[in-house]
């Protein structure tokens, strides 16, 4: 088999009807859609398959109802392929509850409640404190880090991702957000794009759900990961639980680093690249890190059919 990384997606990668493929043909994608509503208390199946999307995106329901998506593509690629251990395990942002599950880091049903809480801290402090996410395309990181070591305007503006070398996401207040995106134009910034999200996550805006959600989680338990994986706040791997309880705190108020995180993989040797959840957001950022001509092969699977594709791929010699 080829040297293969997961990669779990996260919020902005929702659409109507994800995971609907997987539940309608399998009974065991169905019962895992029932355990996520059950914990979560939210009807995720209809919200998945009809929406509205407005409801579906809202913070508190989006983060189970993915996560669940997510989980049910995990375990259809375990059914296809149950002799498989990837190399490395990676989710961006929410999506690395997705990959801790993975990892064996928490079951299936820890993983959903936890995403649950997750969602319910999130939407309390984006609702006190407003704010919003922005990607500037064309800077690099170490260009927006001298801007902003720089910036003593108004407002709150941080790096929330390092999505790609010319792909990063500011978070902040609409103050901050406004005055630091006509800093990046001046600076040559070639295109400053608004992202359809509810809050300013992974900035200090939404700081006052770590300490609680901290709490939250000391009354789960945590395991060593059984599949190595990096974690966005470090571009590392951990294996010690109470570590990554502390990371996972972190995590909502702190930078997710994927593009490191990608660049240890491929240094690894990684030759495949699965999005294994919804949409593909992740394999279009693949495709402005990996450099021109590289033999690295990325595919996304959130259905039977792409599944199949990515289990050719993974099998192929």
């Amino acid at each position: 088999m080829k040297k293969t990384a997961i990669l779990f997606p996260g919020q902005g990668s929702q659409y109507l009807g994800m995971g609907k493929a997987f539940i309608e043909a399998d009974p065991a994608a169905a019962a895992l859609m029932e355990m996520a509503e059950a914990i979560s208390g939210f009807p995720l199946r209809k919200l998945c398959f009809d929406g509205p999307l407005e409801d579906l995106t809202r913070v508190l329901h989006l983060q189970p109802a993915l996560t669940a998506v997510n989980l049910i593509c995990w375990q259809q690629l375990q059914k296809a392929l149950p002799d498989f251990t990837p190399a490395w395990l990676g989710g961006h942002s929410l999506g690395e509850y997705s990959a801790l599950h993975a990892a064996e880091v928490l079951f299936a049903e820890d993983t959903i409640a936890l995403v649950t809480k997750r969602g319910e801290f999130m939407e309390r402090e984006s609702a006190a404190h407003p704010g919003g996410m922005r990607a500037v395309l064309g800077l690099t990181i170490e260009e927006i880090e001298d801007l902003l070591t720089s910036y003593f305007g108004l407002g709150t503006v941080v790096v929330a991702n390092h999505n790609s070398s010319q792909q990063i996401i500011i978070s902040g207040d609409q103050e901050g957000l406004e005055n630091f995106s006509e800093i990046c134009k001046n600076a040559g910034a070639k295109k400053i794009v608004p992202l359809k999200v509810a809050g300013a996550n992974h900035s200090p805006l939404v700081a006052g759900a770590v300490s609680d959600f901290a709490a939250c989680m000391e009354q789960t338990t945590f395991h060593s990961p059984k599949i190595p994986l990096l974690f966005n706040v470090t571009a590392a791997p951990e294996s010690n639980p109470a570590a990554i309880r502390a990371i996972m705190a972190s995590q909502i108020a702190s930078r997710v680093r994927w593009h490191e995180s990608i660049c240890r993989m491929i240094a690894d040797g990684v030759e495949v690249f699965v999005e294994l959840g919804p949409s593909s957001v992740l394999t279009g950022m693949m495709k402005k890190i990996l450099p021109a001509g590289s033999p690295v092969v990325c595919v996304q699977a959130d259905s039977p059919e792409l599944l199949v594709k990515a289990v050719q791929i993974i099998q192929s010699n």
